[in-house]
């Protein structure tokens, strides 16, 4: 594995680390069950009760499959469990026969559409290929396997740079559970190749980007190319990863907290970014990209800079109120420039969750730095470091 920054000059830094674990709320899934039936996980809330007339979608059924396993596996929650089969039966009812996936479902179950988006297409590969990697039961895996299978074809075919990146992290998830497979490989190379030469052809000057803006998701980027250069053992994704890291931080973290870009305009280069609204899904990509990246440096500064972005859920950010909801245990869908929106739906409350379990992983690492011999010019890491299994 490449890293960017040598591990080896932060040692025993998890005696430096002054986050306390009892400063993370308790780990609740109350309003995940209120949310889940027999099909899946619905998509909106009204305040914190199911809104039925919004019905499932993919792309929180795959969020679901995601956080149920990673509480599972962290803290042997048996509800967590009992959801997995729930969220994986959807992905599969939704997969068509050429591998493409169905999005919107109805709550009477009938699908309104016939092919989803290349986004929801993107985070159902990065939830299957975590059960492939990590499910907690063969008969999961299996079937995993066989929607992974199944919609191997479509990689190439996808035109998103973030559909892309969340197939490339499905794959580095994939890849860790069935390693010798050398056509995914071969193909994970080829996707992450593509957004390195997006990167090659927008980077300019102060922009080191894929694209001509900051739009939502952001951070996923350049984890992936970071993942990527870690699997493939290429410090030219990975630099590239890194170094996108650093321009995205610099971007949203000019205060004492994470401040996202708003959706209201997109932030293009030489453009004030807008402040509002501002989504969880960003919140939780940040926190998922700071993680990977103390992993891979043992930098505390990015450990703070990951339980920072984790706060921004409960009021360190531009407006100083709570998205959490300790009540229900639900998270409220964004910040708007009146207020919170009070609604609680599936992607909000399960970014908020994914996040919490990325940064109580962390806290948990007790690896030892000083074991770690690196120096600028030879950077592998052990992979025991990646088989601790972060989203």
């Amino acid at each position: 594995m490449i890293a960017c920054l040598s591990a080896s000059n932060y040692p025993n830094n998890m005696a430096k680390i002054t986050i306390a674990e009892n400063s993370l709320p308790p780990f609740k899934l109350d309003h995940i069950t209120r949310l889940t039936d027999s099909t899946g996980i619905f998509q909106h809330a009204t305040y914190g009760i199911p809104n039925y007339h919004e019905g499932y979608c993919l792309d929180d059924n795959a969020r679901a499959l995601l956080m149920a396993i990673m509480a599972y596996r962290q803290l042997n929650d048996e509800t967590a469990l009992a959801y997995i089969p729930t969220y994986l039966a959807y992905i599969r009812y939704a997969q068509n026969p050429d591998g493409t996936f169905r999005n919107f479902m109805a709550f009477n179950r009938n699908f309104l559409d016939d092919v989803g988006s290349e986004d929801a297409f993107g985070r159902a590969i990065w939830a299957i290929g975590y059960t492939v990697a990590y499910a907690p039961k063969d008969a999961y895996l299996r079937a995993a396997y066989e929607l992974f299978i199944r919609a191997i074809p479509q990689f190439e075919r996808l035109k998103s740079i973030r559909s892309i990146a969340n197939t490339i992290l499905g794959l580095c998830h994939y890849l860790h559970g069935q390693p010798a497979d050398e056509g995914l490989m071969v193909l994970t190379r080829k996707l992450s190749s593509r957004l390195y030469n997006e990167y090659q052809t927008h980077r300019h000057d102060d922009w080191h980007w894929y694209e001509s803006l900051l739009a939502y998701d952001n951070a996923l980027l350049p984890l992936s190319m970071m993942r990527a250069g870690n699997l493939l053992n290429d410090k030219a994704f990975y630099e590239v990863g890194f170094e996108s890291m650093a321009f995205l931080k610099k971007h949203t973290f000019k205060k004492e907290y994470l401040s996202i870009v708003g959706n209201a305009e997109w932030f293009k280069c030489n453009s004030i970014p807008s402040q509002f609204d501002q989504q969880p899904i960003d919140a939780m990509a940040t926190v998922l990209l700071l993680q990977q990246v103390y992993r891979d440096t043992g930098n505390p500064d990015h450990m703070q800079a990951m339980y920072t972005a984790y706060r921004w859920f409960l009021g360190e950010n531009d407006l100083q109120m709570s998205l959490y909801d300790a009540e229900t245990g639900g998270c409220y869908d964004g910040l708007q420039a009146n207020g919170v929106n009070r609604n609680q739906g599936a992607e909000s409350t399960l970014a908020y969750l994914i996040s919490h379990l990325a940064v109580q992983q962390t806290l948990d690492m007790r690896f030892d730095c000083a074991l770690l011999k690196e120096t600028d010019e030879d950077r592998n890491i052990s992979s025991d470091r990646m088989a601790y299994p972060t989203a």
